[in-house]
């Protein structure tokens, strides 16, 4: 695993600025969710590389993905623009295609021109001839799993191991070794590497045995919170952790990825499952700081980890998955080691994921397109101050129809499509004191509402003054049957909940949806 330099060797390097950094590696670990990492304070030993970054790395608290899940997450930073805009917050249907220029378009795209790694390249600008562009590579199957070929825009290179998502960190870092070792003494390069480690089906191979077996699960998931969801509904609730029903096929490749959760002990299963995968993650983590070190590239190199959402395990009664517009699913991780700049220090202002590369692209002496949603907080960063925005408005769109506010220790959630969870159509948490969403405030705190409902709203009609195809894409998801995942799926689970006593979740499922 990585074994860091010693403090002299990594104060020789840091001569000099930011100006000397040449190159850019962003480790995009799918399905992330920071209070599972050591450095973001989980007990367990998940992440001992990514530990030993973030020791001298910049780690950022509150970042949250604008749009969940996994196509709208990175449809939003290839395009720097929120879902509303960009026309992506589904996994099927209308709103799973960005809006397209029409008329409009020229010879070379708006996506094109405007995309994350065009900008990288060369600030958008078709044909440029500067002495020092960029070289942008993906190594990803995330296009090939979403058909999200648009994500390709802009990218000089790209790497897919062929398996749909279900790859293992190993593999990736097999194509990501192979391009370093031919490129990386070359100047000014972006290397995209995604691993899914962490993503259902839970994957980690046989040898990494049970690491986590003594471990205890965290304190606040106990038998009477796992008792209360197996009586309650929706895909992959306890009693339906792998979706609308259990899949032996799947159990039996996939066995670290528990189909139901009647006991604690799959419990656990769900939980040392879904860690393992993070330190599956971690271990080609360490691979890849050791190969930058071998190549003597690694203090000129801006190393970022990240994700694209996060994972709910129990909360909401949602297992397994990600499928709301909560603090689980959407804050990740974000660690940034950028020698010379950020070489330290815990930031707790809240960004959203695009914020994170407005700043990466002024950092690098680029410049936010106007279109761009995310806004570069990169002067405060040079200045050593923590500065972030009041509120963050997120969006779901693929399982659930729903849209959170965060603001002060607040969250504001507004539900459109329950997922045939039957969650009410508001509601509050109170995420200092209850972090894991347990207790539904809405009638407790009625200023702490309206405030949260204000901004939402506010934030809705700033919006939809040029949303996508003309009007708010949740509109369109809702007019076309609802979320792509859930669609057209309630008949049959109104049968299983009525074949396994849950006759009257099926009855109010089934009034609220006119069934």
């Amino acid at each position: 695993f990585f074994t860091q330099k010693t403090a002299y060797e990594i104060s020789a390097c840091l001569v000099g600025s930011e100006m000397c950094i040449r190159d850019r590696l962003y480790i995009d670990i799918d399905t992330l969710r920071p209070d599972h990492l050591g450095c973001y304070g989980y007990h367990r030993q998940t992440s001992p590389n990514i530990d030993a970054i973030a020791r001298r790395a910049g780690v950022f608290e509150n970042v949250h993905a604008s749009d969940v899940p996994c196509l709208p997450s990175r449809t939003a930073l290839l395009t720097g623009r929120f879902g509303i805009h960009n026309g992506v917050v589904n996994h099927g249907g209308t709103d799973a295609d960005p809006v397209i220029d029409g008329a409009s378009r020229e010879f070379w795209s708006r996506l094109h021109r405007e995309s994350l790694p065009s900008q990288l390249k060369n600030g958008g600008a078709p044909f440029s001839f500067a002495k020092e562009q960029t070289r942008t590579v993906s190594i990803s199957s995330f296009a090939q799993r979403h058909s999200a070929f648009h994500w390709y825009a802009g990218f000089d290179e790209a790497y897919n191991v062929g398996k749909y998502g279900l790859e293992t960190a190993d593999e990736v870092y097999a194509l990501a070794r192979d391009w370093l070792q031919r490129h990386a003494r070359q100047d000014h390069w972006f290397l995209h590497v995604h691993m899914w480690d962490p993503h259902t089906p839970y994957r980690a191979p046989i040898s990494f045995g049970e690491p986590f077996a003594e471990e205890p699960l965290p304190a606040w998931y106990t038998q009477e919170v796992r008792a209360e969801h197996w009586q309650q509904c929706g895909p992959h609730s306890a009693r339906e952790s792998y979706g609308f029903t259990p899949n032996p096929k799947m159990a039996a490749i996939f066995p670290r990825q528990p189909q139901e959760i009647p006991d604690m002990a799959a419990a656990r299963q769900m939980f040392d499952g879904y860690d393992c995968g993070v330190l599956m993650a971690d271990k080609y983590v360490g691979q890849l700081m050791n190969l930058l070190a071998e190549l003597n590239v690694d203090d000129e190199t801006v190393v970022i980890i990240g994700s694209d959402h996060g994972e709910n395990l129990g909360e909401m009664n949602v297992y397994g998955d990600h499928q709301t517009a909560d603090q689980i699913t959407t804050r990740i991780p974000m660690i940034m080691k950028w020698p010379g700049l950020v070489e330290g220090g815990r930031f707790q202002a809240k960004h959203y994921h695009i914020d994170m590369f407005a700043t990466l692209l002024e950092l690098a002496g680029k410049s936010v397109p106007d279109s761009w949603d995310g806004q570069s907080f990169a002067e405060s960063l040079r200045e050593g101050r923590d500065v972030g925005r009041e509120e963050l408005v997120l969006s779901q769109g693929a399982w659930a129809c729903q849209r959170g506010v965060r603001y002060a220790d607040w969250l504001y959630l507004r539900t459109a499509h329950d997922a045939y969870h039957l969650w009410p159509d508001e509601m509050l948490f109170d995420l200092s004191n209850d972090p894991h969403q347990q207790v539904n405030l809405v009638r407790k705190q009625p200023e702490a509402l309206h405030l949260g409902r204000d901004k939402l709203d506010t934030w809705h009609a700033d919006m939809l003054v040029d949303a996508a195809r003309g009007r708010d894409p949740h509109e369109n998801v809702m007019a076309e049957g609802g979320p792509y995942h859930v669609r057209g799926k309630l008949p049959a689970y109104l049968d299983r909940l009525r074949a396994s006593d849950r006759s009257h979740l099926a009855d109010q499922l089934a009034e609220k949806y006119g069934l």
